[in-house]
């Protein structure tokens, strides 16, 4: 079997093991069900092993499996490196750029940059991966991954876009009916939006802790930012959000800045890029300039909370 043929295989190999199913692999690439499991069974036969426990119910990678998916990840991240670091070389800004970030950060500010991006590069395309995951571009063949907040140590290449913090805010009708908010101690009596899943330090467990129940009842919870953005500027109650997500909001009067006394001041933490190639591409230097320039800087959000255009 030819070397290009077995990098192929591996790569249908390792979408296999990630998506858990034959069926998944063909829906992503566009090919028959019964295309991808050849594929698989000419890589078993090239390395006389069975790399998966095939059942009606479940696939399931093999000891041999889980062993050739952990080298062939690095293998086939290592060759898009490669390909990435020579492409970068080049002045044309073309290819697919792999980009991560979250849902609502992605649907705002990534999202909008696109347009422009495309009609000065036809030559560029982008593959968005909205998540709540903390994608690797190191095992996952990333371009770029945005994270947010305080960056673990790694070895990955960070630069950052704009600031954050969190800001706690309501809409008026809500304060109108429900009062004002002058101390932490205030929000027994009101009702709070928070984050959905109860072991996530963001949101209110973040400043309040295990002790959230004590200072208010928790009357919606969502995992995406935007849903509760919207909840708080329906009037459903108090949330804390970060800047980016409800600076606009505030700059517009839907929604109210609050500072009850004893309360944390707010830390501010950053927005990063984060690659894992010394050498960005020349397309990834193209989105990052159309990313920056549609942020700005001072951030959107933090002018609009400041009440300038």
């Amino acid at each position: 079997m030819s070397q290009a043929r077995t990098m192929e295989n591996l790569e249908v190999f390792v979408d296999t093991v990630r998506a858990g199913s034959f069926s998944a692999v063909a829906r992503r690439r566009g090919v028959a069900v019964s295309s991808v499991a050849r594929q698989i069974d000419a890589l078993e036969q090239e390395l006389n092993a069975s790399l998966f426990t095939r059942s009606t119910r479940a696939l399931r990678p093999t000891d041999a499996g889980e062993m050739l998916f952990r080298r062939a990840v690095q293998i086939l991240s290592d060759l898009a490196d490669a390909r990435s670091e020579v492409s970068s070389f080049e002045v044309a800004v073309e290819g697919v750029l792999r980009v991560s970030c979250l849902p609502t950060f992605g649907r705002r500010y990534v999202v909008p940059c696109l347009a422009p991006l495309f009609q000065a590069h036809p030559g560029l395309s982008v593959d968005l991966d909205l998540t709540e995951r903390l994608a690797d571009p190191a095992t996952e063949r990333l371009d770029l991954a945005i994270r947010f907040g305080p960056l673990p140590d790694s070895a990955l290449i960070s630069s950052k876009l704009a600031d954050q913090a969190y800001v706690v805010c309501a809409a008026p009708a809500y304060l109108r009916q429900h009062g004002p908010v002058p101390t932490l101690e205030a929000l027994a009596g009101h009702r709070l939006i928070d984050k959905r899943r109860s072991q996530s330090p963001l949101g209110w467990r973040e400043v309040l802790g295990d002790d959230l129940l004590h200072y208010g009842r928790c009357v919606f919870e969502a995992d995406d930012f935007d849903a509760q953005r919207q909840a708080a500027v329906a009037g459903a109650g108090i949330v804390r959000l970060p800047d980016w997500v409800v600076g606009h909001d505030i700059g517009q009067g839907a929604l109210v800045e609050l500072q009850p006394q004893g309360l944390p001041p707010p830390k501010v933490t950053g927005i990063q890029l984060v690659r894992a190639l010394p050498r960005p591409s020349a397309r990834l230097k193209a989105f990052v300039d159309a990313l920056t320039a549609f942020v700005g800087k001072p951030a959107s959000w933090q002018r609009a909370m400041r009440g300038e255009p």
